[in-house]
């Protein structure tokens, strides 16, 4: 069994201890490359779900007024800083960010009891509005 499948923690420290002193006759390769295409995904997935979220609370925001809360709020504004670090260090991920509406636009009519078809098809707000953390659809957050 190799140290990759034993002890996962050692593995790391031992490729980066491999890697850093330029020993790459024994580097295992095939699960570096496995570990940096997850590392890729993982950051894709992450700043998918923080920007569902931002889209899920806009949505019930914007359709259920009267509902409006500081949980809501607070919860745009951390996952907006979320999204906000990770595209300061990974802007090309912003080509991901259209395809999260969907999820969102579902979610909301599940949260909030609406009907779908009550919730626009294609998302009212621009990436860099949903982003943006001064952007509350005309109405102070707080």
């Amino acid at each position: 069994m190799i140290l990759y499948d034993r002890d996962y923690a050692l593995w790391i420290e031992g490729t980066i201890a491999q890697l850093a002193a330029g020993d790459w006759t024994e580097i295992d390769r095939d699960h570096l490359i496995e570990e940096l295409a997850d590392m890729g995904r993982r950051e894709r997935l992450s700043l998918e779900s923080n920007l569902v979220i931002i889209l899920l609370h806009l949505l019930k925001w914007e359709f259920q007024p009267a509902l409006r809360s500081g949980s809501w709020a607070g919860s745009i504004t951390e996952h907006r800083r979320q999204v906000n670090r990770a595209l300061e260090i990974s802007p090309s991920l912003k080509n991901h960010l259209l395809t999260c509406y969907e999820n969102a636009r579902f979610q909301a009519a599940v949260e909030t009891g609406l009907v779908l078809d009550q919730l626009p098809i294609d998302c009212p707000y621009s990436v860099e509005q949903s982003c943006d953390r001064e952007f509350w659809l005309g109405v102070n957050a707080k």
